[in-house]
């Protein structure tokens, strides 16, 4: 790549920097984990979708997003600081980036998919209501999803300005979902797991659902944030 488009920023280039905020990320795993199994424990029973248990469709559900976010802040720090996936893959980093990040992202619906088939029928108000609430927050999520295909772009979303210096210069997005939500990615595009877990009328999917949308905030203020207001200083 060439020098003038390189991500490296030098305030980023430490170890103090690398692990900055990753304590209270650390935390919110330590607390975030075992309330979630503890709401979910007296759902998960024998439960069966593609012959596996639910309570393993609900580790997996949990494991998936953890992975996920994890592998993103060390790649986000890892380009901030060093560079290290444009060093290795040049021009390519990014395109090879979004062959883990993106199967990785779709993997959290559809393990909740499987997880609500799994455990179906648990959740403690069951009824059309779940239905009619399911349609409701599907519109804001359906919409900040078409939102980021229309005016964000995938690469931006995949995190180009920790791969690009281009991608910094670009104004702030403020149409579609983005007109309500500088943030709607995280807001409103989340409750299609909610909404995953509500027709299924699933609590286990349901306890999974929140674990993900809570988690997503720990990655916004642990990782996100800090390296934005150290981008666009």
């Amino acid at each position: 790549m060439h020098r003038k488009d390189s991500p490296v920023m030098k305030e980023a280039k430490s170890i103090p920097y690398f692990f900055y905020r990753q304590i209270w990320h650390l935390l919110a795993l330590v607390l975030l984990v075992p309330m979630a199994f503890f709401a979910a424990e007296p759902y998960l029973g024998e439960g069966t979708f593609l012959g596996i248990l639910d309570r393993t469709w609900f580790i997996l559900s949990l494991s998936a997003a953890i992975l996920h976010q994890v592998l993103v802040w060390l790649v986000f720090r890892l380009q901030l600081g060093w560079g290290t996936l444009t060093k290795v893959f040049g021009k390519y980093d990014l395109f090879l980036w979004g062959l883990i990040f993106f199967p990785l992202l779709i993997s959290r619906p559809l393990f909740l998919v499987a997880l609500g088939r799994a455990n179906g029928g648990t959740l403690v108000f069951a009824g059309n209501i779940t239905f009619i609430l399911g349609v409701i927050i599907l519109i804001p999520a359906l919409y900040t999803l078409y939102s980021v295909f229309r005016y964000f772009g995938l690469y931006r979303a995949l995190g180009g300005d920790h791969f690009r210096k281009i991608y910094r210069k670009m104004p702030l997005v403020k149409e579609g979902a983005f007109r309500y939500s500088g943030n709607a990615m995280y807001v409103y595009a989340f409750l299609l797991l909610w909404s995953i877990a509500l027709f299924h009328q699933s609590q286990g999917a349901l306890i999974a659902a929140v674990f993900q949308h809570l988690y997503i905030w720990v990655h916004y203020y642990t990782v996100e944030k800090p390296d934005m207001d150290l981008i666009f200083k």
